[in-house]
């Protein structure tokens, strides 16, 4: 090892670090801040904003905090997890604010997310959430696709982006809902609780204002969260986070902002 602390190898005299591959590669926070931030985060129920870490931990910038927090959402899912299986509730919801002259399930400011959740006799299972471009049939196809396992039963409503899962390798359900007489919550319980609870969790956590950009980054908190919400050892979450840390590619900063600097306006209320 060098005086520096980097790695030598000792065939090819490369230099190294434990971190490299990792997401704590090129960072300048120490390591035990790392641990912190990964003990809070998975410690306090309902999570933390940037700026309540930044407090939490003496951090100096509110952008060493949102970095952070980042980083350590892409860690959050696990690489090559499984897919659902059994049955499965999937439904789509809207984030974002009032939209003048917009009907259906057509949007322009709002983020479109897919949200499939598995049955477990009359509670719910594992879950999986994405943002789509749309409500198209591709667009909700393709995240049946990398959800769930192929020959499971896929119980929806009767938009028409869900026509075709059979020719898919799925057993489809359709419930619809306007001539059921009943309301979508009853009829599709699991999912719109889901939606109901992760909407509940971004007005609580993040004050309902985040980035249509980094969506699928609270997307992957909220999912780690709630399929591991029967855990009893708060410490084994701390440990699952850990351990994918060092799984996942590392994500340099500028990537992270990319978005933000392209769109520093898309800003928007969930109670819309």
């Amino acid at each position: 090892m060098a005086k520096s602390g980097r790695i030598i190898c000792s065939g090819c005299r490369m230099r190294t670090t434990v971190t490299a591959g990792t997401i704590f590669q090129d960072s300048h926070q120490p390591l035990t801040v790392w641990f912190r931030a990964m003990w809070w985060i998975t410690n306090q129920k309902t999570g933390l904003s940037g700026l309540g870490l930044k407090r939490l931990l003496g951090l100096g910038s509110y952008r060493t905090a949102w970095m952070m927090l980042h980083k350590l959402r892409s860690a959050m899912v696990r690489p090559g997890r499984d897919r659902l299986t059994g049955i499965i509730e999937v439904d789509e919801t809207y984030v974002g604010g009032l939209e003048e002259g917009v009907r259906g399930r057509s949007t322009e400011k709002k983020s479109v997310i897919v949200v499939a959740a598995q049955e477990d006799g009359e509670g719910i299972g594992r879950i999986r959430m994405a943002q789509v471009a749309d409500a198209s049939a591709d667009s909700l196809h393709g995240f049946v696709a990398t959800s769930v396992e192929s020959g499971c039963i896929i119980h929806t409503d009767d938009w028409t982006g869900y026509q075709g899962l059979e020719a898919k390798g799925y057993r489809h359900v359709v419930t619809p809902i306007k001539k059921s007489g009943k309301s979508a919550h009853e009829l599709l319980p699991r999912v719109h609780k889901v939606i109901s609870l992760f909407k509940r969790w971004l007005l609580g956590t993040h004050q309902g204002a985040i980035s249509h950009e980094h969506m699928n980054s609270y997307l992957n908190e909220f999912v780690f969260r709630f399929n591991r919400r029967t855990s009893t050892h708060r410490g084994k979450l701390f440990l699952r986070l850990a351990q994918q840390a060092v799984a996942v590619d590392p994500i340099p900063y500028a990537y992270l902002i990319k978005g933000v600097r392209e769109n520093r306006a898309s800003k928007y209320n969930i109670l819309g």
